[in-house]
């Protein structure tokens, strides 16, 4: 079973101690009642990772440990083999003792979209909404952040996490398999990203509610989200999917994304970058077996998703609770 006691002993002693008051019942509740079904095979290939923490660890330019040659031949093989059976990976990459994971997502690319606009982040507490597999928590620990977590409840992300982590071993990066409606109001934390996940909501203004109740006052706020072309009134709700996707409900204008944002009394409110999703940033690899955005696009026309509405356009907004 996952053990969560080191995060437990960590935050008694830090600005999160009001969160025992719930986390722990809900984290039993989902022990005891929640696990995939290929859980118990996903933790069995975890415990069968070679040893392989190194003092090589490089988290700034990318999620780096050691490199090939730490490991004999057949522990790399090994190491292939099992990393394999987490798949798909989505976000990366990731390398692990000469091993290159890579992900249908090029999650540095977004990485360095946004690096420059944040706030720096050393010595803060930050929270990763719909964090994925942690690659992006990496990034932020190796901003110089001081506590990271991550939330998902997606359960192979836990399970990808914790086999990266296996290497790295670095108790002040964590995730959680809860969703953001699972969190209390914490008001706790310096930064908050919620990247790819506002148009999976059914509720923008509620989540971004959410949102705001985790940060301290005057934390920063980071968001990226799909976004359409249009004035502070455009909102395209797609019908029962998006570029094959059907948990898409609000895709706004960058104008009506910041018009919700002071609505839900954001301020110093910015649109720090946009860009259209490349075929390069996101595609199929070896590692997931599934399809990506070549196939989510009109093969005629690829500024149109295969259902006709306007290709992925992402934004990425900062603001201040």
């Amino acid at each position: 079973m996952t053990n969560f006691s080191n995060f437990y002993q960590q935050i008694a002693t830090n600005r999160l101690s009001h969160w025992l008051n719930t986390l722990p019942a809900q984290l039993d509740h989902w022990q005891k009642n929640e696990l995939h079904g290929e859980f118990k095979h996903w933790q069995k290939t975890l415990e069968a990772l070679p040893n392989g923490q190194s003092n090589n660890v490089d988290l700034t330019t990318s999620v780096t440990v050691g490199s090939k040659g730490d490991l004999n031949p057949g522990e790399e093989k090994r190491l292939e083999n099992l990393m394999k059976k987490f798949k798909p990976w989505r976000k990366g990459p990731y390398h692990i003792h000469g091993l290159h994971i890579d992900t249908e997502w090029r999650s540095d690319f977004k990485w360095d979209r946004l690096a420059e606009h944040i706030g720096d982040l050393s010595g803060k507490y930050v929270l990763d909404i719909g964090c994925g597999s942690g690659y992006h928590l990496w990034r932020m620990r190796g901003a110089g952040a001081k506590f990271v977590v991550g939330v998902d409840p997606t359960q192979l992300f836990l399970m990808q996490f914790n086999a990266v982590q296996h290497f790295i071993q670095d108790k002040a990066v964590n995730l959680l398999p809860l969703g953001v409606e699972q969190l209390p109001e914490l008001k706790s934390f310096d930064t908050v990203f919620a990247m790819g996940v506002l148009y999976h909501r059914r509720s923008p203004i509620d989540f971004l509610y959410q949102l705001k109740s985790q940060l301290v006052k005057g934390g920063e706020l980071v968001l990226e989200t799909l976004i359409v072309d249009g004035d502070e009134n455009t909102v395209l709700v797609p019908g029962e999917r998006y570029a094959k996707m059907r948990n898409v409900w609000f895709l706004p204008s960058a104008k009506a994304m910041c018009a919700w944002l002071e609505r839900c009394g954001f301020s110093n409110i910015r649109v720090v970058n946009t860009d259209i999703t490349a075929l390069d940033e996101q595609r199929k690899t070896e590692w997931i077996d599934t399809e990506s955005l070549s196939d989510f696009l009109d093969p005629e026309d690829n500024s149109k998703t295969i259902e006709g509405y306007p290709a992925p356009q992402r934004a990425i907004f900062i603001a201040n609770a």
